[in-house]
């Protein structure tokens, strides 16, 4: 990992809604969660939580893939091991 990913990364996590959703996923395994139940088990509304998440997407820390009317959201494990490296 090169440091512009590396910093965008560590940005993204640099916020405790992020942060505690990046540990939900990472306990949800490569499944993930539809973005309704993550909303519910962090108590945060939809704009909020897709704000949040569009941010750990964008740093690559996350990933989606929808099914049928929801879209599911998963840590990405290899991205995440990657910071962890770079540090």
């Amino acid at each position: 990992m090169d440091q512009p990913k590396a910093l965008a990364a560590l940005c993204a996590l640099a916020n405790a809604t992020r942060l505690e959703l990046v540990r939900l996923l990472i306990v949800t395994g490569p499944r993930g969660l539809a973005a309704s139940d993550i909303a519910g088990r962090l108590g945060v509304s939809a704009s909020r939580l897709s704000f949040h998440l569009a941010a750990l997407e964008q740093a690559g820390l996350v990933t989606s893939r929808r099914a049928s009317r929801n879209i599911f959201y998963a840590a990405d494990t290899r991205a995440l091991g990657g910071v962890i490296g770079y540090l």
